[in-house]
């Protein structure tokens, strides 16, 4: 998802439009999950970008996308760019550890 959300919008509350937006990434990060994994792969993970245009966006973690919508919210931003490619990743293998007796 490459999108740009308007903040501030006429006869719109911009917290009603945050939520709105925070909801959206949430649907969406819910939806790319559930798509089937790639064979030899464990689950989905994503990069995300953000930023007030999709050349100022900078990378974030997919968890901390509601701060910084809370934040351009607070700086009054008129719209903010989200980007959000997700990508099957494989889980670290653990070395196997030895029971102690």
């Amino acid at each position: 998802m490459k999108k740009v959300f308007k903040l501030q919008e006429e006869n719109k509350n911009s917290d009603r439009l945050v939520e709105a937006i925070k909801h959206d990434i949430r649907k969406y990060i819910k939806r790319e999950r559930s798509k089937k994994l790639p064979k030899d792969f464990g689950f989905w993970d994503f990069d995300c970008q953000f930023g007030q245009t999709s050349e100022t966006a900078k990378p974030v973690h997919s968890a901390e996308l509601t701060v910084e919508l809370d934040q351009a919210l607070a700086k009054k931003w008129e719209a903010c760019y989200i980007e959000i490619i997700a990508k099957p990743c494989q889980k670290p293998k653990t070395a196997p550890t030895t029971k102690e007796a």
